[in-house]
């Protein structure tokens, strides 16, 4: 009876039968069932330290904005901003956008909690600030001063060319010629470091001889008189002015357009007369430079070229 059965299910079994692994077999009526191959074996378990780390898209960003000096970050604007932040004996929280990045001065006492709420009320206006200092140093790396023969130097708003292996007469170390060109006493491979110092010590004769002229040229308007002047090399002042008529005036100003330099001029000057920034000097800087809001925008719009490359 049981081989009458076996060759019944023989007949009415299906002629194909799948595997395990998906693949279709022929067999003839009345083979024995096809045996299925064993699986292969698991591939081996990835260590845990690699099931630990978080896939490249969930990893940190770097911040967008980081201090050098960094030591607390937080999301601002959607951005994450590394700043320094320190402490002190003063009564509010104060903070700066600096070229170097976002500082952050609080009171002793204040939790962090408080100084990131105030961060963040001014969230858009940090983060316009940095955006703003990042491009300015990178127009700063970019105009860097190159010094060799030919080099060109932006010079009263145009363009000055240096000339080296030009004979000179006398001792004169630097001459400057009308058509825009500064001739230099040095071989045409001079080195780099010789050349920027040469270039350097006449352009603070020419500055000097610019200033004086121009601080005698508004002095009688705004009615004032100067007494001393001394050129600074400050690098986030463009100048200065004491109560006793010392003027102080950054020689990198020689790059600006002469119109630029005035607004300067003007505004020292106008400290003679008022010592803050209260709306009568800016009334009386007006009067003598009816546009001064333009020429200030455009020095701040237009930052001054590296001379060394400590100075990036």
């Amino acid at each position: 009876m049981a081989g009458v059965l076996q060759r019944a299910w023989d007949w009415l079994a299906p002629p194909e039968v799948p595997l395990v692994d998906g693949q279709l077999v022929k067999r003839q009526r009345g083979a024995p069932p096809a045996v299925a191959a064993p699986a292969p074996p698991a591939a081996p378990a990835a260590p845990a330290a690699l099931l630990l780390e978080p896939p490249p898209m969930l990893r940190a960003a770097p911040p967008a904005f980081q201090h050098p000096q960094a030591n607390q970050h937080v999301q601002l604007a959607g951005l994450a901003v590394g700043y320094r932040l320190e402490r002190s004996r003063r009564r509010s929280i104060g903070m700066t956008v600096r070229p170097e990045g976002l500082q952050v001065r609080a009171p002793l006492a204040t939790s962090l909690a408080a100084v990131e709420r105030v961060l963040q009320g001014k969230a858009d206006w940090i983060v316009r600030k940095l955006a703003e200092q990042q491009e300015r140093g990178r127009q700063l790396h970019s105009a860097r001063l190159q010094w060799t023969a030919q080099a060109e130097l932006p010079y009263l708003g145009a363009t000055l060319v240096l000339a080296l292996g030009v004979p000179l007469p006398g001792r004169a170390a630097a001459q400057f010629q009308s058509e825009g060109v500064l001739q230099l006493a040095l071989a045409t491979d001079a080195p780099a470091e010789q050349i920027r110092r040469r270039v350097h010590a006449w352009w603070l004769q020419a500055a000097r001889q610019h200033f004086t002229a121009r601080l005698d040229h508004f002095a009688p308007q705004l009615g004032v008189q100067w007494r001393s002047l001394g050129l600074s090399s400050a690098s986030t002042r463009w100048g200065s002015a004491r109560s006793d008529g010392a003027i102080r005036l950054n020689w990198r100003l020689l790059h600006y357009a002469p119109e630029i330099i005035d607004y300067v001029v003007v505004h020292e000057l106008s400290h003679l007369r008022h010592m803050d920034h209260s709306p009568r000097f800016w009334a009386t800087v007006g009067s003598v430079l009816p546009d001064y809001r333009a020429l200030r925008q455009r020095l701040r719009d237009q930052p001054a070229p590296a001379w060394a490359q400590d100075e990036l």
